[in-house]
């Protein structure tokens, strides 16, 4: 939410409705945003299948890890923690590396009736 909140923050100190207006800090909030939408979402629709399969414990660290990354991307991106963009990216992606892993094991091991 904040993320929606920024944007519309910058959009509105910039008189721009419409696209970033050239202007980079608009762009730099707007990329943040969206970047968190196209992850988040497969994340957690991941997170939420392997529940089936894995204990409370896995899925609150595999969650908590998430948070963590995006968190830390959005502030790299936005300018707050250097070289958090990477470390952010990186922890996203070994973080639907590790889910897939799980969902892909959880298959693999399912017991026909």
């Amino acid at each position: 939410m904040s993320l929606t909140v920024a944007v519309g923050q910058q959009r509105i100190a910039k008189k721009v409705s419409l696209g970033d207006g050239g202007d980079p800090e608009l762009r730099r909030a707007i990329r943040a945003h969206g970047n968190f939408m196209e992850y988040v979402p497969l994340c957690l629709a991941l997170i939420y299948f392997a529940s089936d399969f894995h204990g409370f414990w896995t899925v609150a660290l595999l969650s908590l890890a998430l948070l963590v990354a995006r968190v830390t991307h959005a502030a790299g991106i936005l300018g707050f923690v250097p070289l958090g963009r990477t470390i952010g990216a990186v922890g996203t992606t070994v973080i639907l590396a590790v889910v897939s892993a799980l969902l892909v094991y959880s298959g693999i091991n399912l017991k026909q009736y």
